[in-house]
């Protein structure tokens, strides 16, 4: 019972990075893994359950269980290279975000002040651990950025985790990271950020761009908004 838990957390997981690693070659190769995703969703070997790529994953369960089973198979003397692969892909895409931002923006990011909307690592709980988030917020202040998050249930775990930290602010609410922010990443796919009031950020923003680590929006219609749009394995 317990390998079967395991098992099922780090399958999941395996899907999850490997969407996130074939999202990556769509973007270099010029394809679209939305419509990569629908394609192979079609098989029913595969199905349509979590194939969506992202800013990678986190929570209590995932990476936990694919730690626990690379330390049980170590144990056993069967190492397991799959989940060591699956860990790893994970933590690079964490770091993918914070890296367009930086082409965007340079690798020194001193005096920029950036917007993030979402701190939990899934919607609909506060639950911060191993957060996409965390390694994002962290990449900004290491190039010498500020930050303005927001997270409509996290945001009193999130005040006591940064608590004394003067790089980072969490907002009351979502349009309030945008006042005087450069640009907004966004990190959980929280369903009020699904159908913002675009002209509202626009006006906001420092610079029209969204950094979106989820796919929340449709990037023709964006675009053709005026922004500057930033997805995950999208047409660019």
């Amino acid at each position: 019972a317990e390998l079967a838990k395991y098992a099922a957390n780090a399958m999941l997981a395996t899907r999850i990075s490997f969407m996130n690693e074939m999202a990556n070659l769509a973007e270099a190769l010029g394809a679209d893994i939305e419509e990569v995703r629908r394609g192979i969703g079609t098989d029913p070997r595969i199905g349509t359950h979590f194939l969506y790529a992202g800013a990678g994953c986190g929570g209590s369960c995932f990476p936990k269980d694919v730690k626990a089973l690379q330390r049980i198979g170590a144990d056993a003397g069967r190492p397991l290279r799959l989940m060591a692969a699956v860990e790893q892909a994970n933590e690079a895409q964490k770091h993918v975000l914070g890296g367009k931002i930086k082409a965007r923006f340079g690798k020194d990011l001193k005096g920029r002040r950036f917007a993030v909307w979402g701190l939990a690592f899934k919607p609909n709980t506060d639950d911060m651990r191993e957060a996409p988030s965390l390694t994002l917020i962290a990449d900004l202040i290491a190039a010498g950025a500020t930050v303005a998050a927001y997270d409509p249930v996290a945001g009193t775990q999130a005040r006591k985790m940064f608590a004394g930290d003067k790089s980072i602010e969490i907002a009351n609410d979502a349009r309030e990271t945008l006042q005087n922010s450069d640009a907004l990443a966004i990190v959980t796919e929280w369903a009020e950020f699904r159908a913002p009031d675009f002209a509202a950020m626009k006006s906001l923003l420092k610079t029209a761009a969204i950094f979106d680590g989820r796919n929340l929006y449709d990037p023709a219609m964006v675009r053709a908004l005026g922004f500057e749009y930033f997805p995950v394995g999208r047409k660019q």
